[in-house]
């Protein structure tokens, strides 16, 4: 799959990219970023020891953690695209078993379809 191109194909992408990480799909995911892609999380910090990795070989070893947790699904609220700045934005809520939580990706696309940076926030519990 290539990235967006207009609001229809951003709401295709963040469904695809939500049902990769139900699936725990590592290498699906991974495959959506350029060689030299960047990720920014607050969990990478903690896995990783800093909050960029870099490239897809990072991407991965970082994203690997993903398969060994118990519950790990994703549900999409909703689906912003920025076609002049080629960003998407999916929201989502988080279940990881034992907590629910509000969560958001911002991925920007370079002109081959591929996700050059991207940034993971998350935030408040769900009840």
């Amino acid at each position: 799959m290539s990235g967006p191109t207009d609001r229809a194909s951003a709401e295709s992408f963040a469904r695809e990219w939500i049902a990769a990480w139900n699936r725990r799909d590592i290498d699906a995911i991974v495959a959506h970023y350029a060689a030299d892609g960047r990720f920014t999380s607050p969990r990478a910090l903690e896995r990783m020891g800093t909050a960029t990795v870099v490239g897809r070989d990072m991407l991965k070893a970082y994203w690997q953690g993903a398969r060994k947790l118990p519950v790990l699904h994703f549900t999409l609220d909703r689906a912003v695209w920025d076609e002049t700045r080629r960003e998407l934005v999916v929201l989502y809520t988080s279940d990881r078993g034992d907590a629910k939580i509000r969560a958001m990706e911002v991925m920007a696309f370079g002109p081959d379809g591929l996700i050059r940076a991207g940034e993971a926030m998350y935030g408040a519990p769900v009840p």
